[in-house]
C-alpha cells in the first residue's frame, strides 16, 4: 500500500468551488476480494461497506480555483456516517498539489498526487496513464466514445443521491456537488492497473462508461462535524 504524501504548502483556495471540464464516468460490478479487500477503506467505516457496483471517474479539469488539473477517483459502495448512508471517495489521485491540500482541508478527500499521461485521439479512441514519482506506471486506460451526445441530467438528481461523505483527520465532512453538461456512452477497450495504487477495475465487469464532453461544476462549502 501507498503512503498518503504530505503536501508542500500552497494558497488556501476555500469553497464553493466552481469548475469546468470533461471526463469519463465508469460504473462495475467487482468482486468482494476487490470491494472489501482492495479499496483503501478507512479502517473505521470499512465494516459498514454496502453494494457490489462501485464507481470511477477521470476528470480533466479545464477551469478550477486552482488552476487546471486532471484527476482520477474510486468509489467502492455507500457507508455509515453520522449524517446518514453515504457514498464515500476512497481512492483518488490529482496532478496539482493545490489540488491535494485543499481537496483535504475543504471536504476531507484523500488526495494524492502524481503525474498524468493523456492522449485525447481524434478516431474518439483516448489513453490515459497515471505515473507515481518513482515512475511506476499504475493505471493505463483505453477508452472508445461514440458519436451521439445528450444532456447530462445532474441538476434534477435530488441531494441525497448526490451527496458524498468523507473521514478525515478527526472530522466527518459531508457535502452534494452539482453538475450539468453532455454525455456520450463510451466503453472501455482496455485498462490495466497496480493494486498497490489503486484498486484492479479490471478484476470486475463495466456495467456503464460514459464520456462527459463538458460539464460545469459546485463543489459547495462541507457540512463539517468532529469524530
Amino acid at each position: 500500500m501507498t503512503q498518503l504524501q504530505e503536501p508542500p504548502v500552497v494558497a488556501p483556495a476555500p469553497a464553493p468551488w466552481r469548475l469546468k471540464g470533461q471526463g469519463y464516468i465508469f460504473a462495475v460490478l467487482l468482486p468482494e476480494r476487490v470491494l472489501s479487500g482492495q479499496s483503501f477503506v478507512p479502517a473505521a467505516i470499512a465494516g459498514s461497506r454496502r453494494g457490489r457496483v462501485a464507481y470511477a471517474m477521470f476528470v480533466d479539469y479545464a477551469d478550477s480555483p486552482v488552476g487546471p488539473y486532471h484527476e482520477l477517483l474510486y468509489i467502492p459502495g455507500s457507508f455509515a456516517f453520522g449524517s446518514g448512508r453515504h457514498p464515500s471517495i476512497s481512492k483518488i489521485y490529482v496532478s496539482s498539489w493545490e489540488s491535494v491540500a485543499n481537496g483535504r482541508d475543504n471536504w476531507g478527500i484523500p488526495k494524492e498526487r502524481c503525474d498524468f499521461l493523456t492522449n485525447y485521439g481524434a478516431d474518439r479512441i483516448d489513453r490515459i496513464r497515471l505515473r507515481a514519482d518513482d515512475g511506476t506506471v499504475f493505471a493505463d486506460l483505453q477508452l472508445e466514445h461514440k458519436f451521439l451526445r445528450f444532456p447530462m441530467p445532474g441538476r434534477w438528481v435530488p441531494a441525497r443521491l448526490r451527496t458524498l461523505a468523507q473521514q478525515w483527520q478527526g472530522k466527518e465532512f459531508t457535502f452534494s456537488p452539482e453538475a450539468n453538461g453532455h454525455l456520450k456512452w463510451a466503453s472501455v477497450l482496455h485498462w490495466e492497473f497496480n493494486p498497490d495504487y489503486f484498486p484492479d477495475l479490471a478484476q470486475g465487469r463495466v456495467l456503464a462508461a460514459l464520456k462527459v464532453t463538458d460539464f460545469s461544476m459546485v463543489f459547495p462549502e462541507a457540512e463539517v462535524r468532529a469524530l
